[in-house]
């Protein structure tokens, strides 16, 4: 699929609302703000619609795993049903712009199930369907499902639905750009500064003057003391996609349980093709990642009769201390900047809702969903109790990193391999090219000092501590680190 390329900002602009970051929801809220006359520019660090691979199908839909009885418990029914009909309307904008744009993009209805083979989980999932029946969520409670899995019960919600999101967005770009957006790419937002409006300010020094600015990149890139790499974890899971001798049953899967298991479809050029996904770990904290693909595999050829894996990519998502994802004023004292993040891995509907949300903010048009999104908000129950686990947990991997290095001499590093080890004294990460070509970098995270760890396949140096990620040569990939890592010298140690 050809994907429109745009050029790098090169001069300082204006703008009504710059938008910093262009996936779903800042591709979302350009389409929406360009229908109300608005001049918009949207910026991004890289490519746009990069992110995404171009074999991926994604969920529309409001299960969001078993999570609807838990927040009854901690938000109570009015905003818990505010959360599932956010993300409804979201479901309803997507079918709807699909249709008025006549769209191709693998468009499904499908239902959605949680299941479990655990007896552990059988409570959680009868609690689960009490609360869609007290939301009135059109939904079964069952005790087999289409997919060929052991199971013990599962949760089904009905008419959800799946798509695929390069092609939908590819769409609106275009259509935004009709409509008078601007995109740039390979234009990093760096901070804001202000004058009489906000002033994006990019890494090359050029400014964005702007009314209004969103903030829709997957770190918030502005943090204005909110603190949001203490208020959101990162995990990263992954896929394959898998070419299967059975037909696909329909349906999108994932199971209540750990480790994480996910099924769900796309079309592919022999038929469909069946996504396999699941293996989430805290980002930086997991095993070698060759041995989550090896479980996925080990997982489709025991249950899904697995010709051979097509595809084969992972992903970082931002979880939030209450599940909830954070989207509004960046801070109390910024009405004008907004953030959107901590989408849990349902970024298609999150996303969505928080562009159809910042859109109504920026327009001055009322939401019924925008409070509970609020990202000032901190509910002492469970988010005390989360918090104060999120920053223990930091804690132990900055002192764990700042004592652990392995002895490995640079002589027994293999093509495509990194090793850690001292030099002069200082921790470095060295990482071998495929042209032989060594690159060092202190592996001390720029962000608050934490020590990365390698990540053999992504081939990036991960922050075990806030999810910051760097490539091989010390450039940052994920935030919240703006400054790459420290290069080391290592010619004059070692010849």
């Amino acid at each position: 699929m050809k994907l429109p390329t745009f050029e790098k900002l090169t001069t300082s602009i204006k703008a009504d609302v710059g938008i910093v970051g262009g996936g779903i929801t800042g591709i979302t809220a350009a389409y929406l703000l360009s229908k109300q006359n608005l001049k918009v520019v949207l910026i991004d660090s890289d490519e746009i619609l990069n992110g995404t691979t171009g074999h991926t199908t994604a969920k529309i839909t409001a299960q969001h795993g078993l999570i609807y009885d838990e927040f009854m418990k901690h938000m109570g029914e009015e905003k818990t049903a505010k959360y599932y009909h956010a993300a409804i309307k979201a479901k309803e904008f997507i079918k709807n712009t699909i249709s008025e744009n006549k769209i191709d993009c693998d468009y499904e209805t499908q239902d959605a199930y949680v299941y479990t083979n655990d007896n552990k989980y059988i409570m959680q999932l009868e609690n689960e369907i009490k609360a869609y029946e007290n939301l009135e969520i059109s939904s079964e409670y069952l005790s087999e499902i289409p997919l060929n899995l052991p199971i013990k019960a599962a949760v089904m919600m009905k008419d959800q639905a799946q798509f695929h999101p390069l092609k939908y967005l590819k769409a609106l770009v275009q259509a935004s750009k009709d409509n008078g957006v601007e995109f740039y790419e390979n234009t990093t937002a760096v901070d804001i500064e202000y004058n009489k409006h906000p002033n994006i300010v990019t890494k090359d020094g050029h400014r964005i003057t702007c009314n209004h600015v969103i903030a829709a990149s997957h770190f918030p890139f502005y943090d204005k003391q909110s603190f949001y790499f203490a208020r959101m974890y990162p995990e990263r899971s992954y896929v394959l996609a898998i070419n299967s001798k059975l037909k696909y049953p329909g349906g999108m899967y994932i199971n209540a349980e750990s480790p994480s298991r996910s099924v769900r479809s796309t079309p592919g050029e022999k038929g469909a093709l069946w996504l396999i996904g699941g293996e989430n770990h805290k980002t930086g904290q997991g095993e070698s990642v060759i041995h989550h693909y090896e479980k996925l595999e080990d997982f489709s050829s025991k249950h899904f009769e697995m010709k051979d894996i097509a595809y084969r990519w992972s992903a970082q998502d931002l979880i939030t201390i209450d599940k909830v994802p954070y989207i509004g004023a960046v801070s109390k004292g910024e009405s004008n900047v907004y953030v959107a993040t901590g989408y849990r891995k349902w970024g298609m509907t999150n996303g969505t809702a928080a562009a159809m949300i910042l859109a109504d903010k920026i327009t001055e048009t009322p939401n019924e969903y925008a409070d509970i999104y609020e990202p000032s908000r901190f509910q002492p129950d469970p988010s005390v109790r989360k918090f104060i686990e999120m920053n223990a947990d930091v804690a132990k991997h900055m002192v764990k990193g700042k004592l652990d290095f392995s002895n490995n001499e640079l002589a027994q590093i293999k093509t495509d391999e990194a090793i850690v080890t001292r030099i002069n004294g200082k921790r470095t990460g060295i990482y071998k090219d495929k042209e032989q070509t060594l690159h060092a970098v202190d592996t001390t995270c720029t962000h608050l000092g934490c020590e990365v760890e390698w990540n053999s396949g992504d081939r990036s140096w991960d922050c075990p501590c806030h999810g910051s990620r760097f490539s091989y040569e010390g450039n940052v990939m994920e935030g919240p680190a703006k400054k790459p890592l420290a290069k080391v010298d290592i010619k004059s140690e070692h010849g």
